[in-house]
């Protein structure tokens, strides 16, 4: 891995525009077979988090969110991991540096996510508790999960 590269929208250069949402499209459009519109306008309110493989590959990736954008709090979202470094730990990295980030820029703040069902277990065990019902987003479970 390259080491993490934090941005602003405004910051994001073209390329890494381009790499971040080819991961996006690779994972969340084509292999979770779910059409929907990924530039959603919430990246321009957002703060970009992402590494590279040695290759220059992006390889994992989250946006964290401002209040009010999404929810009332801020919000971690898009959160994401190439098939090639699955099963690595990266993701755990990948949350622990959103979160560690969010408390820095957000002291004190709470922070809300819709996760995608099937990883409830993984968001709790970082500190995020389920609430409310699961829902449909884009035909996919979800649930909303708190972490204080």
């Amino acid at each position: 891995m390259t080491g993490w590269v934090w941005r602003s929208f405004d910051e994001l250069t073209a390329d890494e525009l381009h790499d971040i949402f080819a991961l996006r499209q690779t994972v969340f459009v084509v292999e979770q077979q779910c059409a929907y519109l990924d530039a959603d306008g919430v990246d321009k309110r957002s703060r970009h988090l992402y590494t590279r493989d040695g290759s220059g590959l992006v390889v994992a990736y989250l946006r964290l969110v401002e209040p009010g954008v999404k929810y009332g709090e801020p919000s971690i979202g898009r959160v994401i991991t190439h098939p090639s470094v699955r099963r690595t730990g990266l993701g755990r990295v990948l949350m622990a540096e959103g979160l560690r980030a969010a408390a820095e820029f957000y002291p004190g703040a709470a922070l809300r996510i819709g996760a995608q069902s099937w990883a409830e277990n993984f968001y709790s065990s970082l500190g995020f508790e389920r609430v409310g019902s699961e829902y449909l987003e884009d035909d996919i479970p979800h649930v909303e999960m708190i972490r204080a």
